[in-house]
């Protein structure tokens, strides 16, 4: 079983060679505009427009909780939009965080993963504007993707860990 690598640096900017996934949590409301998204949004604009019109389709696609949606934005490169926030805030019913979501989430990107031969690179997802735990996500990528053997970076940016 392979175990997550921790790095300083970028998520949206992997300096690995060969195919690469780089995943990350949305809401479901399809809101894009803080966060990570901001660092996708900057290199590229596919993975925004595609995620904002799976959201307005809705009624006619899979586009909810745990849902994934995969956007191709190289050759080799995909951003894998995951559904795994409630909101855009906190609220009376608390955290947005959805782990039910993120694992659900995760397992469906696993098997897009494997098909590819790709690496998966992100954020430390759930932690930043959803209210999540590190301590609850960590176990769900090391279930879903490097249990089943797939490369995983989780990058911290700037001078602190998430």
């Amino acid at each position: 079983m392979s175990e997550i690598t921790y790095v300083r640096g970028d998520a949206a900017v992997p300096s690995v060679k060969g195919a690469k996934v780089i995943a990350h949590v949305c809401n479901d409301l399809g809101g894009w505009g803080k966060g990570f998204v901001l660092a996708l949004s900057r290199r590229w604009p596919e993975p925004e427009t595609a995620c904002r019109s799976w959201h307005r389709d809705r009624a006619r696609n899979d586009f909810g909780l745990g849902a994934v949606q995969l956007v191709r934005v190289e050759s080799s490169v995909w951003v894998a939009n995951m559904i795994g926030r409630r909101g855009a805030g906190r609220g009376s019913k608390g955290v947005p965080v959805c782990y039910e979501a993120i694992d659900t989430a995760l397992a469906r990107l696993a098997d897009e993963v494997i098909e590819r031969g790709a690496s998966v690179h992100m954020p430390r997802i759930g932690c930043g504007l959803a209210d999540g735990r590190w301590s609850r996500t960590e176990p769900l990528i090391t279930e879903r993707l490097t249990g089943r053997g797939i490369t995983v970076t989780v990058y911290d940016h700037g001078d602190g860990g998430a």
